[in-house]
């Protein structure tokens, strides 16, 4: 329906750039947004956008030597972890875990300790249990370079497309989701994603009454129709 509606459909995710690419590849989308906003790839990668990183090496490389990683590990033993075997994937600009922490609380202790330049983002829900884990509710966090992020980099990408508002619509199922509302018309949350939210809404945030891949299809429709 996107594609015969001449929708243009930008995957943006926290995945690496090799997974999201296979997913734009069978979604028929040929730009994507990987790593939490980290790498923007166009032409199914052929063109490659990075975030400015002015610390050597890498994002990926800077935080995996930072010590930033350690710091959250032994400040909440059984409640944040790497998001193994995920975890180990090729990455170039964040650090993948899950857990569940007070994520403000999280912040101000990598400020006190030194690493203003980092940043821990939750990116959603994980709906699993892992043994290691003593939380009732299980999260995927990105440790990443301050100012990177799903909203930065979208909005990059709306302005290099030259469009406003009006002719954009996000959908997911997190925070770092909702968190596009500013930048474009509406946002979907799809209903799987409804108890990451915390706090007030934006007036274009919606909630849909089906989960996952579902809940994408009713945004669509509600968006081109079917």
């Amino acid at each position: 329906a996107l594609h015969d509606a001449g929708v243009d459909l930008v995957p943006v995710s926290g995945r690496t750039v090799r997974q999201v690419r296979e997913t734009a590849r069978l979604l028929g989308a040929r730009d994507f947004i990987a790593e939490l906003g980290g790498v923007t790839c166009y032409d199914l990668g052929r063109e490659v956008v990075r975030v400015p990183f002015d610390r050597g090496g890498t994002p990926y490389q800077a935080l995996a030597g930072s010590g930033a990683a350690g710091l959250l590990l032994e400040a909440y033993p059984g409640r944040i972890e790497p998001h193994a075997p995920w975890s180990f994937e090729a990455r170039e600009a964040s650090m993948l875990f899950r857990g569940h922490v007070d994520l403000d609380e999280a912040r101000g202790l990598l400020d006190r300790s030194g690493y203003g330049w980092v940043d821990l983002q939750d990116n959603g829900i994980i709906a699993r249990r892992f043994e290691g884990l003593d939380v009732d509710q299980v999260h995927a966090y990105h440790l990443v370079p301050r100012g990177v992020g799903k909203a930065a980099a979208v909005r990059a990408d709306l302005r290099r497309r030259g469009v406003g508002p009006d002719g954009s619509a996000a959908v997911g199922d997190s925070a770092s989701d909702a968190a596009l509302a500013p930048l474009v018309g509406a946002v979907f949350i799809v209903a799987n994603g409804r108890a990451a939210l915390e706090g007030p809404l934006r007036d274009n945030v919606y909630l849909t009454d089906r989960a996952f891949g579902d809940g994408f299809a009713e945004a669509v429709t509600a968006l081109v129709g079917s």
